[in-house]
């Protein structure tokens, strides 16, 4: 009886692995604190960038800097490998290396991606392939015969372009305790930064008193945002505060503050809130000696607004109901 095996690595496409990807993937690779999360980041880093390659062939833009996958503190803490496609979202690549039959999808990559490529690392380091593509996942070991065609991932950047999907943060579903992984509580994400010296969380997180009726026990989380080379890849802080108030009302806070080794803020950097149509409601700018900006304002419950990091022509943006 002949036995059938289906080759995926028949379906890819294959890529040279540039000297430049390598140079990168090495000095990520020099920061881990050990060999087994030095080899992870060094594959995450390669199966990047071979996208990248693949996605500028294919005249489709990205933003090779911007994603947790290029934070050194997040490369760190976990283990992503996102490429930011512009105006579209985040895509996972996953790298896997010869004769592996499955991929690993951690659980942190499972939201806020528009879909995953699997690239096959040769051992030698000079050619990656492309397997295929899948929209999403749901469990931590991806087979690779479920992978489809990477002209399936086209279609879906091309679906995209035409209807963008945005992700909600729901903050009424804070004040419940259902928090998206993404965001962390302050003093966890303090711990992490000051875990790696050279990333610390630089000054105290200020809650300024009010003389008026202030609301108890407010629910606060914090993200690192990335504006990438605009700031020499030193990840900002934005910290999200809020305080339910009478007559379903809801006080919301936001403070940015810098870490790595910068005591302020970078001069220009801007914070901004839009509202629904994406007109400009509230903004502060930073100026040469800021340690932090901070935006309040109330909101109704099911309200959407939109929260602006932004520097030169770099701009991050978190969609928000509350």
């Amino acid at each position: 009886m002949a036995q059938t095996t289906h080759r995926v690595d028949d379906l890819g496409i294959k890529l040279p692995i540039t000297q430049a990807a390598c140079k990168f993937a090495q000095q990520f690779a020099n920061q881990q604190p050990n060999p087994v999360k030095a080899e992870q980041v060094r594959l995450n880093t390669l199966a990047i960038w071979v996208v990248n390659d693949y996605l500028q062939m294919m005249e489709i833009p990205t933003n090779l800097s911007v994603g947790d996958s290029w934070n050194p503190v997040m490369q760190l803490c976990s283990n992503v490998a996102d490429l930011e496609i512009t105006s579209i979202g985040r895509l996972e690549c996953r790298p896997i290396k010869l004769d592996e039959q499955t991929c690993l999808m951690p659980p942190e990559t499972w939201e806020d991606r528009v879909g995953y490529v699997v690239v096959q690392v040769d051992e030698s380091l000079q050619e990656a392939n492309l397997l295929g593509f899948i929209q999403s996942v749901n469990s931590e070991f991806l087979p690779l015969h479920q992978l489809q065609p990477l002209e399936k991932l086209i279609d879906r950047i091309a679906h995209l372009k035409t209807s963008p999907v945005q992700t909600l943060v729901n903050l009424s579903q804070w004040l419940v305790g259902q928090v998206d992984a993404a965001w962390q509580t302050v003093e966890s994400l303090r711990e992490l930064l000051e875990s790696k010296p050279n990333y610390a969380f630089r000054g105290s997180v200020t809650t300024e008193e009010s003389s008026t009726h202030q609301p108890p026990a407010p629910t606060k989380r914090a993200k690192l945002i990335d504006l990438g080379i605009q700031i020499a890849n030193q990840p900002l802080m934005l910290i999200v505060e809020i305080s339910p108030e009478p007559e379903m009302k809801t006080s919301i806070r936001l403070q940015l503050h810098p870490t790595g080794n910068q005591v302020y803020l970078p001069e220009g950097v801007k914070l901004t809130v839009l509202d629904e149509s994406g007109e400009i409601f509230l903004e502060a700018q930073a100026r040469s000696a800021d340690n932090y900006i901070q935006l309040q304002f109330r909101g109704e419950i099911q309200e959407k607004f939109i929260v602006a990091i932004s520097l030169d022509d770099m701009s991050i943006r978190e969609h928000f109901i509350i």
